[in-house]
């Protein structure tokens, strides 16, 4: 790869923000576009929590794609706080890319997530994607384009990041609108999270999965030690999950500890992949009430532009 202006002049590079309402699929298309998992996915609305950066470099450009929390109206401190997230990625990016569900009508709150991003990026109109295309039927797909036609004249991209539709052109799309610029990261780095905040994220998604009606918001996860042996090619981590009553530590314990173990089990298979090594995994469980409400408590599990 000529991966430096000096090589390439026509180089390019800037921050792609993915915004959307909850459940647009924003963290399974970041994870698509870079070809390995870095954000967690959930059918639970609300899933992601932190500003995630996914890296694409290629020999044209280094794309970094910004996996913002779905914009909404907040309930709690915490709420409040992916808002500040979301908000906050929308002043440092060069494009922004608005996911529109393909299977869910057009509402106030997709127009409300275009202004924003129109207003943010000084009057530029972002992209429009039409995210879940191949579980959308034709008659969806038109009812989204006449929908779309009443307040933009941007047409939009069909994207299937399960599919892999669309993928493509959104990068060379997204390519040609960035700016001339460097290398920000090396070439062969996906993310800048750090691994204690992928290795929570990555539990957390387990138990959204497994406990999805119980306790979908209530979760939150701390690191409490990794360690790293490449001797014996094995991390051991320890980690205490909060939630926030003690009918939700039965639910995430299960009976006779079968819930945790099940966590525990299709957690370290991720884990596993994205430390390159064995590991071993300790979770327990502590009820921490009402933390979402607390912005001290929210900021020291790792949410919000305080942390």
């Amino acid at each position: 790869m000529n991966l430096t202006p000096e090589h390439n002049p026509d180089f390019r590079s800037g921050f792609v923000t993915l915004a959307g309402r909850p459940n647009a699929g924003k963290s399974t298309l970041a994870n698509a576009l870079v070809g390995t998992k870095v954000a967690i996915t959930s059918a639970a609305p609300q899933t992601t929590r932190h500003r995630l950066r996914a890296i694409l470099t290629t020999d044209d450009a280094q794309i970094i794609f910004v996996d913002t929390p779905g914009l909404h109206r907040p309930k709690d401190a915490l709420g409040e706080e992916v808002n500040k997230s979301t908000y906050k990625a929308l002043e440092d990016t060069d494009l922004s890319v608005l996911l529109i569900d393909s299977t869910r009508p057009i509402g106030k709150g997709d127009i409300w997530v275009f202004e924003l991003l129109k207003e943010a990026s000084g009057g530029v109109e972002p992209l429009v994607v039409l995210s879940k295309a191949d579980i959308a039927t034709a008659e969806q797909i038109e009812e989204q384009r006449a929908a779309l036609a009443a307040f933009t004249d941007v047409e939009p991209l069909l994207v299937s990041a399960f599919a892999g539709q669309g993928t493509t052109e959104l990068v060379a799309r997204a390519t040609k609108m960035l700016p001339k610029g460097p290398l920000w990261f090396p070439a062969d780095v996906e993310t800048d999270q750090p691994f204690e905040t992928l290795i929570a994220e990555f539990i957390r998604e387990k138990i959204l999965r497994s406990t999805f009606d119980e306790v979908p918001h209530a979760i939150g996860i701390r690191i409490d030690e990794l360690e790293q042996d490449l001797k014996r090619d094995l991390t051991r981590i320890e980690a205490t999950i909060f939630v926030e009553r003690d009918s939700q530590k039965g639910i995430v314990i299960g009976k006779k500890g079968a819930g945790i173990k099940a966590i525990g089990v299709d957690a370290r298979k991720d884990l596993e992949l994205l430390l390159g090594t064995r590991v071993f995994l300790d979770l327990r469980v502590k009820v921490k009430k009402n933390w979402r409400k607390d912005a001290a408590q929210i900021r020291r599990f790792g949410y919000g532009e305080g942390s």
